[in-house]
């Protein structure tokens, strides 16, 4: 019986960190792994969906809940069960505080309160954001639920300081997908 392949939604939110979610695609590809992204519309004022739908293979989803469908089935159900992992990567200080209140108010928040499947987040954002108590308490309530998350790690940040934000090495972030799968 052949292996089913299996499916990762990334979703991509608005950090100038997006740009290392081309290494991402290419990696998870290169592992056999089908990927579909899921952009924000605030991930789309900085990186045109024609990339990753080059880089995946496959239809980008935009942030719009009612987009035009090639069919009936509802966007958001439709990519929550194929997903077998949803990765997002990176996550920014917005959408890890939505996920944690439960607002579902674009395409992307609304996938993942409706998967089954294993969640892993990546952020990327400004050191004092990450360090805000309001988002590590965000994140420690993500963990309660059993959503994992990659550490984000230190270096130089887009606001030109050297601190904590950084978006996880790519490697490390495929080595962590391979092993939730």
């Amino acid at each position: 019986m052949a292996k089913k392949e299996q499916n990762i939604i990334l979703g991509v939110t608005a950090s100038i960190a997006i740009y290392k979610a081309c290494e991402i695609i290419r990696r998870l590809r290169a592992c056999g792994l089908l990927v579909h992204v899921v952009m924000t519309k605030e991930a789309q004022e900085l990186i045109k969906p024609v990339v990753f739908r080059s880089l995946s293979g496959n239809k980008v989803y935009l942030g719009q809940m009612f987009e035009e469908q090639d069919s009936w089935d509802i966007n958001h159900i439709a990519l929550a069960r194929k997903a077998d992992l949803i990765l997002i990567a990176p996550a920014t200080a917005n959408i890890i505080a939505k996920l944690a209140a439960g607002i579902c108010d674009d395409l992307l928040s609304c996938t993942v309160c409706a998967a089954e499947s294993k969640v892993l987040i990546a952020p990327a954002m400004n050191e004092n954001m990450y360090n805000n108590k309001i988002t590590q308490s965000n994140i420690a309530k993500l963990k309660s639920c059993g959503y994992k998350f990659i550490a984000p790690g230190k270096g130089l940040l887009a606001c030109g300081m050297v601190g904590t934000g950084c978006l996880a090495e790519v490697s490390d972030i495929v080595k962590e997908v391979r092993k939730i799968l």
